[in-house]
């Protein structure tokens, strides 16, 4: 035999056993395995929508089409039906005779125009599920009728990420209620506490727990309505005495940092604000500014960051483990202050500039949104505790791990995301809520 031919074989003998190799090593390997191979967590946090106000009409999902004609109709204060929807008041665009059922707002309102705000707060989002029975979101209401309001979902910017990668459909914010709430809950899976607040700013509730008088605290000292911290940044003017005083129970950028893994928390216009300039900063949207360890002059403090500085790092290359981003007021979906399609052309920006960059290989983005904005959605929540969860949410999983043209039927919560970054990294859970939470082990998929 001569060389040129062992050669030869030994080639085709290599080349074999090459292939066999790359064929075993594209073979799924455990969820539990395969989680290491994710560097880089981008979550991306938008602003008060339902899962029926923006993917009512996503096919595969569990949607308005799964609604028959004469389901979730609305009911006054005395249960009886609403001839049409409750007029819808500071507009000029809808009709006053509305049917009393699910309608689209882009044919009196296109998704690139602002619509009024929508009541989400603690109380009224228990009235609005009605133990399940979704018939009054249009009663406890400041906006009426634009509650049963959708949106078409083909023309949403994020709408090809959804269909590309994994939509949840059946993911709920952790908490009732609005975005300070959740937005505290989804890094701490614990509700701020508040033992001495003003008489003026706790609620009344009566001995079946119907509230009476609305308020930021409740009875026993929660403090689970919209409220500014005592921290800095705050709107000048701010009265102190009405703002929640710093808390100290764990967060999982606590977590984070003890193990020495890098993270920061991403905010449009936090420069700005630190800086007292005008800006688009969300004050109640930044939820390390209610904690101890974060307070200005602390060394937590610099994880707290500018949404620009976000943007750098994933175009070099040089994002932390974990990334939460929060677009600004009038970028971020929220309805009375931003419209839709320019907010999601924001999102989309980020999630390409992940998707674009150097870290894209190992990333793992998850945008969601922090509450359902008061909009009607169909699917009545889970029962955990007293807190929540609240109404249906939409959660998009995004990049190289997440499972491709999937609609995901498992039950998620916000705090999903806190216990997948829990499993991923070896932390110690918060309390029950996250421990219990499913880390997304139904949307991802690892080789």
């Amino acid at each position: 035999m001569t060389v040129q031919r062992t050669v030869f074989i030994a080639l085709i003998i290599f080349s074999i056993s090459g292939c066999a190799t790359s064929k075993k090593s594209q073979k799924e390997v455990s969820y539990d395995d395969g989680i290491k191979q994710i560097n880089h967590v981008v979550v991306i946090y938008m602003e008060n929508h339902s899962f029926d106000n923006l993917y009512g009409e996503f096919k595969g999902a569990n949607g308005i089409r799964n609604i028959k004609p004469g389901d979730f109709v609305q009911v006054d204060e005395n249960g009886k039906p609403y001839k049409f929807l409750p007029e819808i008041p500071r507009n000029n665009s809808f009709p006053t005779n509305l049917p009393n059922q699910l309608f689209n707002i882009d044919q009196y309102v296109p998704s690139d125009k602002k619509t009024p705000d929508v009541t989400h707060r603690f109380y009224h989002n228990q009235l609005q599920i009605d133990g399940g029975k979704m018939d009054k979101f249009a009663l406890y209401n400041d906006s009426k009728g634009l509650a049963m309001g959708y949106y078409n979902t083909e023309k949403l910017p994020l709408y090809p990420f959804a269909k590309k990668y994994t939509l949840c459909d059946n993911f709920f914010q952790s908490v009732f209620g609005g975005s300070y709430f959740n937005h505290v809950f989804l890094i701490a899976a614990a509700v701020p506490e508040w033992p001495n607040a003003p008489e003026s700013e706790i609620a009344k509730i009566d001995a079946d727990g119907n509230m009476i008088k609305d308020g930021v605290v409740t009875p026993d000292g929660f403090a689970v309505n919209h409220v500014l911290s005592r921290n800095k940044p705050y709107p000048p003017k701010s009265d102190t005495s009405e703002m929640l005083p710093s808390q100290t129970m764990p967060t999982i950028g606590d977590r984070l940092s003890e193990k020495g893994i890098s993270w920061a928390w991403y905010s449009e216009g936090w420069d700005n604000a630190v800086a007292c300039r005008k800006n688009n900063f969300a004050y109640n949207h930044e939820p390390f500014l209610y904690f101890k360890n974060y307070e200005d002059g602390t060394e937590g403090r610099t994880h707290m960051k500018d949404q620009n500085d976000f943007l750098k790092a994933a175009h070099d290359g040089t994002l932390p483990a974990v990334s939460f981003v929060k677009p600004g007021g009038g970028n971020d979906e929220h309805p009375g202050g931003s419209d839709v399609f320019s907010s999601e052309q924001l999102a989309v920006k980020l999630i390409n500039a992940v998707l674009d960059g150097p870290n894209a290989k190992d990333a793992l983005v998850i945008l969601t949104y922090d509450e359902f904005g008061g909009f009607f959605d169909h699917v009545s929540p889970p029962v955990i505790d007293r807190f929540g969860p609240g109404s249906r949410i939409p959660a998009i999983i995004i990049g190289p791990f997440a499972k491709k043209g999937n609609v995901d039927h498992t039950q998620y919560e916000t705090v999903s995301i806190t216990s997948f970054i829990e499993h991923r990294w070896g932390l110690q859970p918060l309390s029950g809520r996250d421990k219990n939470a499913n880390p997304f082990r139904n949307a991802l998929i690892f080789k």
